[in-house]
């Protein structure tokens, strides 16, 4: 029985990790702000620096779990299709922002608990998993990025929406793939970082 509880606390961690990974690299700017002199999104999309960012700037903030009306662009148009893409993309985002606080807000007395009983086993499993899933996934984008890209999205999506055209959804020009990868990379670092933390304070306590 104790063995379960811990495996059902280290998942809990885990998935409280990844949604919470998932909503810190969706809010950190800095990396795309980064991205757009690095990838050199303004030649490439022939859009002046400020209209990339004010667009790419209404698009998380229409991402964010406190945000209810409906996307608009300042200065691009957008189709029927990419409106509902963005749709269905801002309710995969809440999902993980709202999962990372239930599951938050959950662990809270059960940390508490489990401090009481100076059981913190859980967090060992729950660095492994931190370990083992990251490593699993970085092999495969390493592999072929843009396989891992593509299913992903026949995987999520039930419709092919989020193929752009650029005539009707210049959008698609300021999000170039590259972009994308290194927000994976940055999610997978995040999740290997807060194993790290899990570990070090499970070896913390046992000392």
């Amino acid at each position: 029985m104790k063995i379960v509880t811990n495996l059902v606390l280290s998942l809990i961690c885990f998935f409280l990790i990844v949604s919470s990974s998932v909503t810190i690299t969706l809010q950190f700017r800095p990396l795309y702000y980064f991205d757009m002199e690095y990838l050199d999104i303004p030649s490439s999309s022939g859009l002046d620096p400020s209209v990339i960012k004010e667009n790419y700037d209404a698009l998380i903030d229409y991402n964010s779990l406190f945000h209810s009306q409906e996307l608009t662009f300042p200065s691009l148009p957008q189709s029927e299709s990419g409106r509902i893409h963005f749709a269905e993309v801002k309710r995969i985002f809440v999902g993980f922002q709202a999962l990372a606080i239930v599951l938050c807000v959950l662990l809270i007395p059960i940390l508490v608990f489990q401090a009481w009983k100076h059981d913190f086993a859980f967090l060992k499993y729950t660095g492994i998993l931190t370990f083992v899933f990251p490593a699993l996934l970085a092999v495969c984008i390493a592999l072929n990025w843009e396989r891992v890209f593509v299913t992903f999205h026949e995987i999520v999506f039930r419709n092919d929406f989020w193929i752009f055209d650029p005539a009707t959804d210049p959008v698609i020009l300021i999000l170039p793939d590259t972009f994308f990868l290194h927000c994976a990379a940055m999610i997978l670092g995040c999740i290997f970082l807060f194993g790290i933390v899990c570990l070090l304070i499970y070896r913390k306590t046992v000392r």
